[in-house]
């Protein structure tokens, strides 16, 4: 088993990967940092935050593929390609690490609802105008 030291968002994380993997490793903490700095230059106004809107990016994506996927399902040899896929072990965050992620993500929540209902009243008094 390796291991790859990622450096996301200025922060150094130790992850765990088959033999071989490191390059792939290395090439997907690029994109999350990547992700993480173009969500950062969009308007997020602290690394949390940022962290929650680069994880939501990029669980869009995971979804948007999964329905690829499930569309290709017929395909049983397509199937049995992605199950042969390595798999990436993370080293874990530290106990008050994944407390703040958690803090962060409940908060970020709260303000996309709060976004969504304010777009929404304003829906419908451009409707009621």
């Amino acid at each position: 088993m390796a291991e790859v030291n990622l450096t996301i968002d200025g922060r150094s994380y130790p992850v765990a990967c088959d033999d071989g993997q490191e390059g792939r490793l290395v090439q997907l903490g690029s994109y999350v940092d990547h992700r993480m700095r173009e969500v950062a230059i969009a308007g997020a106004n602290n690394k949390t935050q940022a962290l929650v809107l680069a994880s939501l990016v990029l669980a869009d994506e995971v979804f948007d593929l999964n329905d690829k996927l499930a569309d290709l399902s017929q395909d049983s040899s397509s199937i049995a390609q992605v199950h042969q896929e390595k798999t990436i072990e993370f080293q874990g965050l530290s106990p008050n690490d994944e407390q703040s992620i958690v803090t962060a993500i409940g908060h970020m929540a709260s303000k996309v609802e709060k976004l969504t209902a304010r777009i929404q009243r304003k829906s419908v008094d451009k409707l009621s105008a």
